[in-house]
């Protein structure tokens, strides 16, 4: 059959018709889909600015914009493939390790069947979730991670389930592929020297900020693929890998970070790799203005859309 679309933007204005992501199906609307975007709105795990928990809702409402072929990659994503909206999946606002257990078992029930999953977040913390959902179906995954922030400590406050910790359980638990991963857009202080010394001990690579402007975005994207290769691939993309002035809706912006166009550019860049599955998280939509934060990450979005549907034979 035929994939069921975006509602008509030419017949019901953008403004009006359902609030799903792109005005695209529900779950339930289809027999059966390709890939789910699902809301994680869950911020519990916050060191900073709470409010990412609104942040599923803020996308949607940005992704009314999206138009049903994207020139840039040369595709139609929502033509080439099933794409739904799949809700949101319930978390515990006040206990982190139950809502952790809710997420990980929300994104096995829409993926069991072989479909992929785009998480919107949602704090970092449904990362880690993400990642053992993602293990389970494909073995280790080499992650790519887009961030102004390793996410590699260890604790805070005697917690080890935050949203500065879920690339180091994962890396712990055996989740990733060693060797294979890679931190691009990290910027700013650190707490230590050794937070440096611990990732390089995870198995991951980093793509500094300010390695961008000298490599240009293909070159990042050469890195990554280098790095990769092959591999199977988790991407996690928190907004705040852009610059404030690009996405000031986020709980815990850093100067000096990548401009939206970079961004999207070194996500072109990917085309080819073996996307398993993806989260878009962070945005805080009480910190926005103008919804510039979550028309860039409903972009983000729509360019791993993208990613995916170039991936299919």
């Amino acid at each position: 059959m035929e994939p069921v679309g975006q509602v008509n933007a030419l017949e019901v204005p953008r403004f009006a018709g359902p609030s799903t992501f792109a005005r695209l199906p529900a779950r339930g609307d289809v027999s059966g889909y390709d890939v789910a975007i699902v809301g994680v709105p869950f911020d519990g795990g916050v060191s900073y600015r709470p409010g990412a928990r609104f942040g599923p809702a803020a996308v949607r409402q940005g992704s009314r914009l999206l138009k049903p072929y994207n020139p840039a990659l040369d595709v139609l994503p929502f033509a080439s493939m099933q794409v739904v909206d799949a809700g949101d999946i319930s978390c515990n606002p006040f206990d982190i390790g139950a809502a952790i257990t809710q997420v990980e078992s929300g994104l096995r029930d829409l993926t069991g069947d072989g479909a992929r999953a785009v998480a919107i977040g949602g704090d970092h913390t449904i990362a880690l979730p993400a990642l053992r959902a993602a293990h389970a179906l494909h073995g280790p995954v080499a992650l790519v991670h887009f961030d102004a922030h390793l996410d590699t400590w260890d604790t805070y406050f005697g917690e080890p389930y935050t949203h500065g910790t879920p690339f180091r359980r994962a890396a712990e638990e055996g989740l990733l592929m060693r060797d294979a991963s890679v931190h691009a857009g990290i910027r700013g202080p650190l707490y230590d020297p050794q937070d440096l010394v611990d990732d390089a001990r995870f198995g991951f690579t980093i793509v500094h900020c300010a390695e961008v402007e000298g490599l240009g975005t293909a070159g990042v994207a050469e890195r990554i693929r280098a790095r990769v290769q092959d591999a199977p691939v988790y991407l996690s993309i928190d907004i705040d890998v852009l610059d404030p002035a690009y996405a000031p809706g986020t709980g815990t912006p850093d100067s000096g970070g990548l401009t939206s166009r970079e961004l999207l550019s070194i996500l072109r860049g990917l085309a080819g790799l073996r996307i398993v599955g993806a989260d878009v998280v962070e945005v805080a939509p009480a910190y926005d203005h103008a919804e510039i934060t979550s028309i860039a990450a409903a972009t983000v979005v729509y360019e791993i859309l993208g990613l995916l549907a170039k991936d299919r034979p």
